[in-house]
């Protein structure tokens, strides 16, 4: 779970964006900012990130600030798990990312798959949503949800992407090592119940 000190920050930095993004007063402008460097503070005290490189983080963020949507495309392939190898980490996830603006969660799932996997698939039901902050996720700067999406191989080939390095199936016994800011192991174990379970219900945190 993310500790607390992460959770202050991050509602601290929500008022602050909300208070930016809707305050015309320049004294209360100048009391969010403040708001906002004292959230850059605390979580550069405690990753040890630069201060300038968190506060250009949020300031890219405008409007009022709402969890970002995280979505993962789960295909099984005679009863495993299909995952991509990250650049990022050298370490393994379900293939997908952020929601993109004009594309629905379906569609994200689609073009993350023939992006990071190579594979041509169709989304075929919602698995789960669930809150990042209730997994045990390494502390993330912003709140996320994640969808998990059920697709089918139609055509296509396994081919690493810009991001990905490799791609392959994994049985539930022998996963590799994960990206655990992208999917946990319970999270794993939670998609293979489907794979055992078709008509189990859809999880919700």
């Amino acid at each position: 779970m993310s500790d607390q000190w992460l959770e202050w920050a991050k509602r601290i930095q929500s008022i602050s964006q909300a208070g930016l993004t809707f305050s015309k007063d320049v004294f209360d402008i100048e009391r969010y900012e403040e708001l906002q460097k004292l959230s850059a503070e605390i979580i550069a005290s405690y990753t040890n990130t630069e201060m300038n490189h968190i506060i250009d983080l949020f300031k890219q963020e405008k409007g009022y600030q709402t969890p970002k949507v995280d979505v993962r495309g789960v295909v099984f392939k005679d009863g495993k798990l299909l995952l991509v190898k990250e650049k990022h980490d050298d370490k393994w996830a379900l293939p997908g990312g952020f929601c993109e603006v004009g594309l629905s969660p379906r569609e994200n799932a689609v073009k993350e798959i023939k992006e990071e996997a190579g594979y041509d698939v169709t989304a075929t039901k919602l698995l789960a949503v669930l809150d990042m902050n209730k997994h045990p996720h390494p502390p993330q700067p912003y709140h996320y949800y994640k969808l998990f999406i059920q697709c089918d191989i139609v055509g296509g080939e396994a081919l690493i992407g810009t991001e990905t390095s490799d791609v392959n199936f994994f049985s539930e016994t022998n996963l590799p090592a994960l990206s655990t800011s992208r999917n946990t192991l319970s999270q794993l174990q939670m998609l293979f119940e489907y794979e055992r379970n078709a008509n189990k219900p859809i999880t919700i945190d």
